[in-house]
């Protein structure tokens, strides 16, 4: 596959984005390449979720190399020709580059198998917000594709075109999202004495769930907690009886994220006492902290160099970030890292303005056949 075909495949990918689950159209293209490329791809994982192996020379280890597939509920914004067709579906985050790239790679090693041992490519659905690479797990990845190692690739928009990055330890946050009912009693706005105002004890909360980060964590362990949408009331003389309120905490550490957590319930049930209004938290789509590996990571550093060449550069310990990601259940599983690919001046991931940069696709695939090579020789120094 020369680079025309994957840039036409990407943009493709990019004009026919779909959600979470619902990638049909995606995975038969995945499936199709790959089938032309000689593999047998298996399907079906987490519902449109695309697996194919490619044996290296001699028997020897395995590993994982991972992409997403999935798209977002925005309304893209733009003029390029290959611009999201179906609106308030679009490709935001770089998934389509994901697929890509990897896809690349397997046409590459199909060619230059590694020494030893086996490489299986997942295509994985819904992670954005659907735990995906978790359902795949759940449903047996790596029993029928065992693997020793794990890795993932993503676009990082902000780090410099033929750069990348990577950490050992935590890389991105684990995190959940909530959703906070408050039920009060409504009332006339003139006669608040005879309601329970939902939307100031819903205000309230949201001022004291701040003090749980600024007062009651570390700070030297990177945590936040946001509120995002505040729902209450009908017209401007009623006092409403209910809010809805609905964000996420986002940690670095499991047990800052369980503290979060309890703070939030605890901070629920006094408020409401002191309010007399009754306040129900739910927590919801866990995502663990996404952990590198110490063995793994100079491995991936290894190939990020052979990757970017002498021109580019190589962040070996670069920022955790704050945003999350599912590839952490996989590397709850197996010893892995994932890694960013600079992705230029490009708006940041999920605008309705972003795309992906095509001229970093060789870079990516180069990444992935110096690392399958590095995983997979019969003399392997780490």
């Amino acid at each position: 596959m020369d680079l025309a075909h994957l840039v036409a495949l990407r943009k493709d990918l990019h004009a026919h984005p779909e959600l979470r689950f619902e990638e049909f159209r995606t995975s038969d293209i995945v499936a199709d390449v790959l089938t032309s490329l000689g593999y047998c791809p298996s399907r079906g994982l987490a519902k449109t979720g695309v697996v194919a192996s490619l044996q290296g020379k001699k028997p020897g280890p395995s590993i994982i190399l991972r992409a997403d597939m999935d798209a977002l509920p925005i309304n893209e914004q733009g003029d390029h020709p290959h611009i999201s067709r179906h609106p308030g579906r679009m490709h935001a985050c770089g998934h389509d580059g994901h697929t890509t790239m990897l896809l690349g790679a397997a046409a590459a090693l199909a060619l230059n198998p590694p020494e030893c041992g086996t490489v299986h490519f997942v295509f994985q659905p819904g992670e954005e917000g659907g735990a995906g690479a978790k359902i795949m797990l759940e449903e047996g990845l790596l029993e029928k594709f065992p693997a020793g190692r794990v890795f993932g690739m993503h676009n990082w928009p902000g780090l410099p075109t033929g750069s990348m990055a990577t950490r050992t330890g935590p890389i991105m946050a684990g995190g959940w999202r909530f959703l906070v009912d408050i039920k009060g009693k409504g009332s006339h706005a003139a006669q608040p004495q005879l309601g329970r105002d939902a939307l100031t004890v819903g205000a309230a909360f949201v001022q004291e769930t701040q003090l749980l980060v600024a007062r009651r964590s570390d700070p030297l362990v990177p945590a936040v907690l946001s509120i995002c949408t505040f729902h209450a009331g009908t017209t401007d003389n009623i006092l409403p009886e209910t809010a809805t309120l609905r964000g996420t905490i986002r940690a670095l550490d499991a047990q800052v994220l369980n503290d979060l957590k309890d703070g939030m319930t605890r901070l629920a049930a006094g408020i409401a006492i002191a309010h007399d209004v009754t306040i129900t938290v739910q927590f919801h789509q866990p995502y663990p902290v996404t952990v590198n590996s110490a063995n793994e990571t100079v491995l991936a550093r290894a190939a990020m160099a052979r990757a970017v060449g002498a021109q580019g550069t190589v962040i070996p310990d670069m920022t955790p970030s704050m945003a999350s990601e599912d590839f952490g259940f996989m590397l709850e599983e197996r010893p892995g890292a994932l890694v960013m690919l600079g992705n230029g001046a490009s708006a940041p991931l999920h605008a309705p303005d972003y795309d992906f940069d095509d001229t970093i696709i060789p870079q990516g695939i180069a990444y992935w056949v110096a690392l399958a090579h590095m995983c997979l020789r019969i003399n392997q120094d780490v």
